[in-house]
C-alpha cells in the first residue's frame, strides 16, 4: 500500500481499541470525525492479523452509543434554544449550521422515533438525529436500542469493507464488495425518499 495509508494504518493500531473507542464517541457528538476514517482502517488490520473483530465491533459500538446519549441528553437539558445559540456561536468550529440541525429536527418530527435508527445509517445525519431525539424527551430505552441497532449494522459495514479491501482476495472481489456497499447506500437512500413521501404519523414531546 502507499506509504501515506501505511502510516495511518499504524496510527489506528497505536491508538488501539480504547483508542477507537474514544474516536467513535467523539464521531458521534456533534464533532466532526468521520468513523470511515476509524473503522475501515481497523477493518484492514483485522484483514492482516492485528486486530481483532469483535473488540473492534464493540469499542465501535459502544463509542457511537456513548456519543449518541452525549448528544441526546445536551438536547434534553440545555434545550432547543441553547442548542441552537451554541450551533450558530460555532458552526465553523463544528462544520455544522442551524439549518442542518432545522433539517434533522424536522425529519425527526415527521417521521418519529424510528428515525434514531434510520439516521444512524445516513451519512451526514448519524452525529445530529441524536439531538431531536433529545428535544422531543424520546423514551431513553428505545432511544438506546435503536441507536445501538443502527450503529451496529453501520459499524459492521465500515469493518468489513476494510477487511476485505485489505485481505488477499482477488481483486474482482474487493470491486464487487464495493459496488455492493455503494449499491446498499443508494437502496437506503431510496427508502429515506420513499419515507418522505409516505410518513407515518408518530407523536412525540415537545420541549
Amino acid at each position: 500500500m502507499f506509504p501515506l495509508i501505511e502510516s495511518f494504518l499504524l496510527f489506528i493500531n497505536k491508538l488501539g481499541y480504547l483508542g477507537i473507542f474514544v474516536g467513535m464517541t467523539i464521531e458521534s457528538t456533534i464533532f466532526p470525525l468521520p468513523s470511515e476514517l476509524i473503522l475501515i482502517p481497523a477493518g484492514i488490520l483485522i484483514a492482516r492479523g492485528e486486530m481483532a473483530f469483535f473488540p473492534v465491533f464493540f469499542a465501535g459500538l459502544l463509542g457511537s452509543i456513548l456519543g449518541a446519549l452525549i448528544n441526546f441528553y445536551m438536547a434534553l437539558y440545555l434545550g432547543r434554544r441553547t442548542v441552537d445559540f451554541l450551533v450558530k456561536k460555532h458552526e465553523k468550529l463544528l462544520f455544522l449550521n442551524k439549518k442542518n440541525l432545522e433539517r434533522t429536527d424536522a425529519y425527526f418530527r415527521k417521521h418519529g422515533e424510528i428515525t434514531t435508527f434510520i439516521g444512524r445509517l445516513i451519512p451526514m445525519a448519524r452525529h445530529l438525529i441524536s439531538i431531536p431525539a433529545g428535544f422531543s424527551r424520546m423514551n431513553i430505552g428505545k432511544f438506546i436500542l435503536y441507536t445501538a441497532l443502527g450503529s451496529g449494522i453501520w459499524t459492521a459495514i465500515m469493518i468489513f469493507v476494510g477487511y476485505f479491501f485489505g485481505s488477499n482476495a482477488q481483486p474482482s472481489l474487493k470491486i464487487i464488495t464495493g459496488v455492493i456497499f455503494f449499491v446498499s447506500i443508494i437502496l437506503l437512500l431510496a427508502y429515506y425518499l420513499k419515507q418522505r413521501k409516505n410518513p407515518k404519523s408518530s407523536k412525540t414531546k415537545p420541549i
